[in-house]
């Protein structure tokens, strides 16, 4: 009876710490967080760490943590935000081995995103999956012509792409080359492609690798460099 009763405060003592660690944990990467992006204090963030934490602290490395918020605004930019990183050590300033970070933006987030962009129509933005969509016009002959077009974003250099795809006209499915013969260089302007830097908003660790859309939501993805959280170079926000 004695050995059980032991045995049940090591494993009580255990519990309470984890919980005590975990508490710990949390609170200091919120604190971080703040004075790192210049986010409120007071902003929800969720931290995930698998396994046991003083397990893993034990070793001087914890093997995964996460860190994501529904709601965080960074610059101009505003979103769902959730950053995964690898192979964290504690006794070494806090390297990492890398990691993965993802920006979920709704229609009028990305609305805000594109209206910074010079002559993009960003009142008419909407998210179809798998595209970007907008409206536009062509005016020929007095007449203005209502164009839809269909956008597929895309990483290119660490910057936003948008390529058209598809063309509407007066409701009708038209080609690229089509429209070049019916308008000429008018049609120039409707088949851009439209290219956005987002470098300047985000710490300079953050390097832009994928855009999609999913359902009714942009998702952009982004690699963490190693330096990210050693590295105070690599804290300060990055350039166009």
């Amino acid at each position: 009876m004695a050995l059980v009763i032991v045995l049940a405060l090591i494993v009580a003592a255990f519990f309470a710490g984890e919980w005590i660690a975990r508490d710990l944990i949390t609170k200091t990467v919120r604190q971080q967080l703040a004075a790192r992006l210049d986010i409120s204090a007071d902003t929800e963030i969720d931290v995930d760490i698998p396994g046991s934490l003083l397990l893993q602290a034990a070793t001087g490395r914890i093997d995964e943590a996460t860190v994501s918020s529904s709601d965080v605004t960074v610059g101009d930019l505003s979103g769902q935000v959730s950053v995964t990183v690898h192979d964290i050590g504690i006794w070494d300033g806090g390297s990492i081995s890398g990691g993965q970070a993802t920006l979920s933006l709704d229609t009028a987030q990305v609305q805000a995103l594109m209206s910074q962009v010079d002559g993009f129509p960003a009142d008419t933005l909407g998210l179809s999956d798998p595209d970007v969509t907008m409206s536009t016009a062509i005016s020929a002959l007095g007449v203005s012509i209502p164009v839809g077009v269909a956008l597929t974003p895309s990483a290119d250099d660490g910057d936003l792409l948008l390529t058209p795809a598809s063309l509407t006209v007066g409701g009708a499915q038209i080609t690229a080359d089509d429209l070049r013969s019916r308008f000429g260089t008018l049609a120039d302007a409707v088949l851009q492609s439209w290219r956005v830097c987002i470098a300047q908003e985000l710490p300079a660790g953050l390097t832009l690798t994928a855009v999609s859309v999913t359902g009714d939501r942009l998702v952009a993805v982004f690699a963490v460099d190693a330096g990210s959280l050693t590295d105070a170079a690599l804290a300060q926000k990055g350039s166009c």
